[in-house]
């Protein structure tokens, strides 16, 4: 039910911003000539795509959800208000991986057992500044980047560099004094996370948050942590949010 009412949430966000700014649709062919022995292969590919011209900059209230069954299916419909803006310029394209188990892109997983290990690849073609954050079931966002004993608030990012994140050994070595590592758990299941990727060229602070917990990131409250991340895009165009849906079993 959770997985349905965010889908229908997503696609009610992005059709409204299409409604407002409309859609860009790109296709792209590639034709390849082998040859092998006197005998000729042709391969065709053509790739094609649209993408809204706008992004979602905050939620006015809370979404209203009717929930039916017709024809023996799920239907859900919502209703929800927000604040968008046109985009007028290509983002910047940054690379996030959710990995599990593993270190390698080839390890990114959106479904997680209780007890798997969590870590995150990252790739941006411009120097910037990263935020990391997971929203969990209960609304809370905690803090997973900048590390907790990181007192400064920012995270800079190198250009075409990979990272790997929440990894000590796989760490730089100046920041394996800071690292945090994590085990990814559940009360219930299935649980249904977010996770939030925060980028901007422009230096950012994160949002103030509590530590609460010596074995769990700062948090602070969703409502604290959307206003945070309404106030970052008002402000800075630049700024681009990456949400990544996980969803942990026991």
């Amino acid at each position: 039910m959770e997985k349905a009412k965010q889908t229908a949430l997503d696609r009610a966000k992005i059709q409204l911003i299409a409604n407002e700014f409309g859609t860009i649709v790109s296709q792209s062919n590639s034709t390849s000539i082998k040859n092998d022995n006197g005998k000729s292969e042709i391969d065709f590919i053509s790739v094609g795509g649209s993408e809204v011209r706008g992004e979602w900059i905050e939620t006015i209230g809370t979404p209203q959800y009717k929930i039916s069954y017709e024809q023996n299916m799920l239907v859900v419909n919502v209703f929800v208000k927000g604040r968008i803006r046109e985009i007028t310029s290509a983002k910047i394209d940054i690379k996030a991986k959710v990995l599990r188990n593993g270190i390698e892109d080839k390890f990114e997983s959106k479904d997680f057992n209780n007890g798997d290990d969590l870590y995150l690849s990252f790739v941006s073609p411009e120097n910037g500044f990263l935020a990391v954050y997971l929203v969990d079931t209960d609304q809370k966002a905690y803090c997973l980047l900048p590390y907790r004993s990181q007192t400064d608030g920012i995270y800079q990012i190198e250009a075409n560099r990979r990272y790997l994140f929440f990894s000590i050994k796989n760490a730089p070595r100046q920041d394996q004094q800071y690292v945090d590592e994590y085990v990814m758990t559940c009360n219930r299941s299935p649980e249904q996370n977010q996770i939030y990727i925060v980028f901007s060229p422009i230096p950012f602070v994160k949002a103030a948050d509590n530590s609460l917990s010596e074995i769990l990131p700062r948090e602070l409250g969703f409502k604290d942590f959307i206003t945070w991340v309404s106030k970052c895009k008002t402000s800075d165009r630049e700024l681009q949010t990456l949400v990544i849906p996980i969803v942990i079993k026991q």
